[in-house]
């Protein structure tokens, strides 16, 4: 039987979560809340601008979208960094001088000064800049893509480049430029602490991608049968109430590319695609996407309309959109529950095919031009490809007229594939366009946080499988809740997984997991799975 289920169910009482008055305790505390309310409000508009950019804005409108976009990230960031704040903070900090130190009202004035120190190296009219120049790059991506054609997209990626130099100048940073622009996606993380674990994985994944992909791979082509638009849509939202995703206070939609954003905790808005010849394209986004609202949809109401209302890091993110989509939604014990759901919704589709059949065409590993078709063995190549490429755009070692021959190049390195097309290389990712360098790193570092998590959560909930066997997900959402969820920005990324795992980020979990798994998919494969 399939259910849906509330926050309340995942084991945190709702109770202990929903206390508007917990930042009233004092006047300076309320004072400076009711001010970044003001600002969170300014930013919850743009988001929900960005996101209706994605879905269901005329192309027509680009021009202006552009300019409202950049007014609004403009009068946020001016609030933000205004001597009002300043002031503010100071009063607060003053009234939460001697408070414990993991009181949240304490950790609110933390994380607010030190985005606060940030902001006010941006000038605004480089934000402005940025801003409009994203909403532009990304509609010149899209054509650029639609119509094969790099150099319609290649003036606005160096437009980006140049004011995401100018950017990392503005903030400062001690050893790489990439350094500064990397800590506002995952902080506390430098290049440095980057290229020493994707040396590691490096390592490892080469030669294990070359001899699993040259090993015969299981039938697949029943996955590319046609399912039609309205059967996937509805698979779709099974799967999101299945795992928890609450959609009264979120919804799912069609995108270019699949995301997930967060207007408020109460309205998380998810985005999946639907191609009809391979229905798991969205069954498997949509559960990465599910991952990430999740996570939006189990902060602390407290915290809502503050700075701390958002993931820690988007390593910690990306942990829990690819734990859901492949520790879990590629494991052999969710599919010995969902199939047979599978077979009844998709009637005359999977008849013929066997529970194992499935499981082992979803797990295959071949290499691929796509990142997000890439399997887990795969995928994080995909991701070391594009940071070495960030960083010598950003060093200037490499030109955007150059880029699409070193992306074809790399891949060739990596995966033993040459794109053919701008659109199977250089041009299939939404990032770039969106200004986001520094961003593409937190793909693995998610990857390597799923597994780390998952190997605690284990430990905890011993019979994790058999609970998951039977379409039970309330013990793992609520451990994820009660050890990261909740937080929100209240700790750091490292803190928290310190704290839910006993360990710093290390590679050798997400190792471990794909050593066991794939040595039982690949069992004549010669490499050493020690």
């Amino acid at each position: 039987m399939i259910v849906s289920w509330s926050l309340s169910d995942a084991g945190i009482p709702m109770q202990t979560m929903n206390r508007p008055a917990l930042f009233s305790e004092h006047p300076a505390l309320s004072r400076l809340c009711a001010h970044l309310a003001r600002i969170a409000d300014v930013r919850a508009a743009a988001a929900l601008l960005e996101w209706d950019q994605e879905t269901y804005m005329p192309s027509g409108a680009t021009g202006v979208r552009a300019e409202q976009l950049s007014t609004l990230h403009r009068l946020a960031h001016e609030w933000f960094i205004s001597e009002e704040t300043g002031v503010l903070l100071e009063a607060a900090a003053a009234a939460v001088s001697g408070w414990p130190p993991d009181d949240l009202a304490v950790r609110l004035v933390a994380v607010v000064r030190e985005d606060y120190d940030r902001a006010r190296r941006l000038p605004p009219e480089l934000v402005a800049a940025l801003a409009r120049t994203e909403t532009e790059a990304r509609e010149a991506w899209k054509q650029a893509r639609q119509e094969n054609n790099y150099m319609l997209f290649a003036p606005y990626l160096e437009q980006l480049l140049n004011l995401n130099r100018e950017k990392a100048e503005a903030l400062g940073y001690e050893a790489h430029p990439y350094d500064a622009l990397l800590e506002q996606y995952e902080p506390g993380m430098t290049t440095a602490d980057v290229q020493r674990l994707f040396e590691q994985l490096r390592a490892h994944l080469v030669p294990l991608v070359q001899e699993l992909g040259g090993q015969s791979q299981p039938a697949h082509a029943f996955l590319h049968r046609h399912v039609d638009a309205e059967r996937q849509w509805k698979l779709n939202r099974m799967l999101l109430e299945v795992v928890g995703f609450d959609l009264q206070r979120g919804r799912l939609d069609a995108s270019v590319h699949p995301f997930s954003t967060g207007i408020a905790i109460s309205d998380v808005r998810l985005t999946t695609r639907i191609d009809p010849h391979d229905f798991t394209s969205g069954l498997f986004a949509t559960l990465h996407e599910a991952g990430h609202g999740l996570y939006e949809q189990g902060i602390d109401p407290a915290l809502e309309r503050t700075p701390l209302a958002d993931g820690a890091s988007l390593g910690l993110h990306e942990s829990q959109s690819r734990l859901w989509e492949n520790l879990i939604g590629r494991s052999l014990p969710f599919w010995e529950y969902f199939f047979p759901h599978l077979q009844r919704l998709l009637e005359g589709v999977l008849d013929d095919v066997s529970l194992e059949a499935f499981y082992r065409a979803i797990n295959r590993v071949q290499p691929s031009l796509i990142r997000v078709e890439a399997d887990e063995v795969t995928y994080n190549l995909h991701i070391l490809l594009r940071f070495e490429l960030e960083l010598a755009l950003l060093e200037d070692s490499l030109s955007v007229q150059d880029l699409p021959e070193a992306w074809n190049d790399r891949m060739q390195c990596y995966l033993g594939l040459r794109p053919v097309t701008f659109r199977e290389g250089v041009l299939q990712d939404i990032h770039w366009s969106q200004g986001a360098f520094g961003y593409f790193p937190t793909y693995t570092l998610g990857n390597l946080m799923s597994a780390q998590l998952w190997e605690a959560l284990e430990q905890e909930i011993a019979d994790v499988a058999v609970y998951i066997r039977r379409g039970d997900f309330h013990p793992v959402l609520a451990w994820l809740r009660q050890q990261i969820h909740r937080y929100g920005r209240a700790w750091k990324a490292p803190v928290l997984l310190q704290q839910a795992t006993g360990n710093q980020l290390r590679v050798e979990p997400w190792l471990a997991y794909i050593r066991k798994k794939y040595q039982a998919l690949y069992p004549t494969a010669s490499v050493s799975w020690s």
